[in-house]
């Protein structure tokens, strides 16, 4: 008698996990060729994400189509007898993850990630810090006492957040952070202030992007970037998604959230191991492992089945 599959959550990465050469045969597989026709239609040039150099994937406009052209593809190479209890991606990522769950078409979720890009990459007003060692609650409190705009806009662990904001808000809350014991703040090459009140101008174009997308629930649920719920209507989805550009990531709620509906592997789908590494450190007691290739996806469930978690 066989062992039951092991529950798995597939996470996928955001912004800033882009490579070179991601997608390196990814356009060999039926779905990829038609997820390029959808991009050329759009006019978005993906072939950066097929190429080798680093600068010209790194644009918004380019790296947030490149993810999730990447991250759908892979996973529809990953193997069928995965139990999944649910999905999450991060930011952009979440695009992808909500089409794997059947929330939307594929290529709906590459054309929402073309006109996502541009219209991110068109809001340039604003920076981005990592700051590290300094807790989510303190990160706030300083937020809320700076002067001019700056939020907390990425909860990724414990001890890792990232704050959005006008540029001088910003400069003066890294002072003040490190002031507070904060171990380093980093600026962060980013065309703007993502996740804050200064993307709203794109959120509200992309709500009426929304309004003409058809949406489903989802086969799994999806856990939300906005409040880390797991969502399974597809209004209640559409909402969320509505709300992400100008909302923190809760990334640190949403592993526990998965960990929580039964996830005993937390698999990284799409390039890099940010997830993989921010899991380690949310969830030390699950596994987490990354899938990075067509090869890497195909082999999954032997590769669990050959190094179990416990």
């Amino acid at each position: 008698m066989s062992a039951p599959a092991l529950r798995v959550a597939l996470c996928f990465p955001g912004q800033g996990s882009q490579t070179a050469s991601m997608a390196a045969g990814l356009e060999e597989t039926d779905l990829g060729r038609r997820l390029l026709e959808v991009a050329a239609t759009l006019g978005a040039d993906l072939s950066p994400a097929f190429g080798d150099d680093e600068e010209l994937i790194r644009p918004t406009e380019v790296a947030q189509p490149a993810l999730v052209f990447t991250e759908v593809v892979l996973a529809a190479a990953l193997p069928r007898d995965l139990s999944v209890v649910a999905v999450a991606g991060h930011s952009v990522g979440e695009l992808a993850a909500y089409a794997v769950a059947g929330a939307v078409l594929p290529e709906a979720a590459l054309r929402l990630a073309v006109l996502r890009g541009r219209l991110m990459a068109a809001m340039r007003e604003g920076t981005m810090a990592a700051v590290l060692g300094l807790d989510a609650a303190t990160a706030t409190r300083l937020c809320a006492q700076s002067a001019g705009t700056v939020v907390v806009a990425n909860l990724n662990a414990p001890g890792q957040v990232v704050v959005s904001g006008e540029v001088d808000a910003v400069t003066a809350f890294s002072a003040t952070a490190r002031a507070a014991g904060a171990r380093r703040v980093l600026p962060l090459k980013v065309s703007g202030a993502f996740h804050s009140p200064l993307m709203a101008g794109a959120a509200s174009e992309f709500v009426r992007v929304l309004d003409a997308v058809e949406f489903r629930p989802p086969s799994v649920p999806v856990v939300t970037n906005v409040d880390a719920a797991p969502v399974s209507d597809a209004a209640g989805l559409r909402e969320r998604l509505g709300r992400q550009m100008v909302s923190a990531v809760r990334w640190a709620e949403s592993v526990e959230r998965l960990v929580a509906l039964g996830a005993e592997v937390l698999v990284e789908v799409g390039p890099g191991e940010v997830l993989t590494g921010l899991a380690r450190r949310i969830a030390p007691g699950v596994r987490a492992v990354s899938v990075a290739s067509l090869s890497a996806a195909a082999g999954l469930s032997e590769r669990l089945a050959a190094d179990p978690p416990g």
